[in-house]
């Protein structure tokens, strides 16, 4: 895959993986220089650097304003040529490549993560998430899907139409780091990807990001000036005045909290799969904590009546008492009229 210089793939030892364990290299850097011109003047960004990048690895270029991390992170994802050196992504030599070759290569095989989410305004998170799957030629329904999905299991499912405007810092990086990981590429850069968020949601984006690489074997190259945001990596390569001083293994202190369904399954497995969910017979949910058994209601107790008060059935009988003596007492009355009638007559 790379020219023998020392090896393409080497052994190291790692807390997270099995001792001895041959790890591929899917990123090599031999002899990297940079020295930019400032009027008669150089300042030498990088000097010298060789350093190699595995696969699946969560790798960390730690260092302050001005040690030459961003720089480095630039050359790798070719938007700067070196001076002097080669940088190897797969069999690519980055620094030979035209912009064609190297957009193609991006398309294929690379994603970012940007500090400043570079989000597109006018376009909603599910289209800006679906624009990497646009250049590859995918058609609308299938990107509007994967899209949907990947913001779901980023914990956006409820921002899909939203528009950066709209969105938190932290909303607006998960957008971003979905966009970045949709394509499932091979190697993503993060530039300071937790710059501009608190503490909170700087843990929950490390989270998404050190678990999708985990699930998918991917590389991740991070970098930044936090030792805190370091401490997420397999691995921390310490850079001073354009030169590496330390390259030490770490216990990762991420914790995965979102896993992504394969994607190896046709539109047709997933119909038949979906029908298959639709025609099962739901169960009924047993009693359970959550689930308490109802009780057959007890009729309400007859209320006993206070003293001085009639009873229900003495109230019943009164009434109809009432009702039958009020006849008779329209009778009576009616005869009376009738009879002094008759004697105004007589007289």
């Amino acid at each position: 895959m790379f020219p023998q210089v020392g090896g393409c793939c080497r052994k190291r030892r790692t807390g997270r993986r099995e001792n001895l364990e041959t790890l591929e290299t899917v990123i090599k850097v031999e002899n990297l220089r940079k020295v930019y011109k400032l009027g008669t003047e150089k300042v030498i960004a990088l000097g010298c650097v060789n350093l190699e990048i595995h696969r699946g690895e969560i790798c960390c270029i730690l260092g302050t304003s001005g040690s030459g991390k961003s720089t480095l992170l630039n050359m790798l994802a070719g938007l700067e040529k070196p001076t002097k050196g080669h940088i190897y992504i797969g069999k690519h030599d980055i620094p030979k490549l035209n912009e064609k070759q190297l957009a193609k290569l991006r398309q294929k095989q690379i994603g970012f993560v940007f500090q400043s989410y570079n989000l597109l305004p006018a376009l909603t998170a599910q289209e800006n998430v679906g624009l990497p799957l646009m250049f590859r030629g995918v058609s609308k329904a299938k990107r509007n899907r994967e899209a949907e999905e990947m913001l779901i299991h980023v914990g956006l499912e409820k921002r899909l139409k939203h528009k950066p405007t709209q969105m938190s810092g932290g909303q607006q990086q998960r957008v971003g780091i979905a966009r970045a990981f949709v394509c499932k590429p091979q190697i993503v850069f993060a530039d300071e990807p937790t710059g501009n968020l608190d503490t909170k949601t700087t843990k929950e984006v490390m989270d998404i990001m050190v678990g999708i690489c985990r699930q998918y074997h991917m590389t991740l190259v991070l970098v930044t000036h936090d030792p805190s945001i370091a401490k997420y990596a397999d691995r921390i390569v310490t850079l001073i005045d354009g030169a590496i001083v330390s390259d030490v293994e770490n216990q990762s202190i991420a914790e995965p909290v979102f896993q992504l369904e394969s994607s190896t399954e046709t539109p047709e497995e997933k119909k038949v799969k979906g029908k298959k969910r639709k025609a099962a017979p739901t169960k009924k949910k047993s009693s359970s904590l959550f689930h308490k058994k109802k009780t057959p209601e007890e009729p309400p107790a007859e209320r006993q009546p206070q003293a001085g008060e009639a009873t229900e059935a003495e109230s019943q009988a009164t009434e109809t008492t009432k009702v039958e003596t009020a006849p008779k007492a329209a009778d009576s009355t009616e005869a009376e009229l009738s009879g002094g009638i008759e004697n105004e007559s007589k007289n």
